[in-house]
């Protein structure tokens, strides 16, 4: 206690004859806390896009029979084996992938999700993308067995499945490359967000092309019930998503 007060009393008597340090001192103690440089951790999109690597690994080795990507992209369906399974997978996947890309532009979390609290965490932009993304992904699905149902064109899921667990791979992909370069290197978020939107723009054009002139009777055979597909299944639910996340 003594040798802190001789201290003190020394650091006093020192700024007595150094006033313009003890100004300085003062001043940085009242903005100490705005010369901290607080570096956000990402570790979490590191382990998002490990836990996608794993999950590809072990979907390739265990449910596609050791299969390397140009086999999985190149085999039929009657050589496919997991199919819905595989699409799950690859489905799951790429929601994440497409949540850790789109939560760092969706402007607000809704206050009604902010209130719910699970173990004093509240859910943030990626948690409300994510969750989004599944609702929207499920009720999709449900609403197209209903219209496969509804035209007898059940038989057609198989290959829907199939062709879109393709595509949808090679979009995760791309999804975390893109991740990867949003969170890891210096660019401009704005025009990185532009790019991120023709980026899904296109892909969602190609997909559609590709169900709607694809040899393997993905859509319905009748011309009017592929329009009524992409037009209902496919073009507004993707506007409506966009609106509640954006807006």
């Amino acid at each position: 206690m003594a040798n802190y007060k001789l201290t003190f009393f020394n650091l006093s008597y020192f700024y007595e004859l150094n006033p313009s340090l003890a100004v300085c001192n003062s001043y940085f103690c009242k903005n100490f806390e705005h010369l901290i440089r607080i570096t956000e951790n990402n570790d979490w999109v590191i382990y998002c896009i490990l836990g996608s690597i794993f999950f590809y690994v072990i979907l390739l080795s265990a449910f596609q029979r050791d299969s390397n990507v140009k086999d999985f992209l190149t085999q039929k369906a009657e050589d496919t084996s997991n199919i819905l399974l595989s699409w799950l997978i690859i489905s799951v996947v790429r929601i994440l992938m497409i949540s850790v890309l789109l939560s760092q532009f969706v402007p607000i979390v809704p206050k009604l999700l902010l209130n719910i609290q699970v173990f004093d965490y509240q859910i943030n932009k990626f948690g409300f993308t994510f969750i989004s993304l599944i609702l929207f992904d499920v009720l999709k699905n449900i609403l197209t067995f209903l219209f496969y149902s509804s035209v007898g064109s059940v038989k057609n899921l198989k290959n829907l499945s199939l062709i879109a667990s393709k595509y949808f791979f090679i979009e995760s992909i791309v999804f975390i490359i893109g991740s990867f370069v949003l969170f890891y290197y210096p660019i401009d978020l704005v025009q990185y967000f532009y790019i991120i939107i023709a980026v899904f723009i296109g892909s969602f054009i190609l997909k559609n092309l590709i169900y709607f002139f694809n040899q393997q009777n993905v859509l319905p055979e009748k011309w009017y019930y592929k329009f009524l597909y992409i037009c209902t299944l496919q073009i507004i639910p993707v506007l409506v998503l966009w609106k509640f996340l954006f807006y």
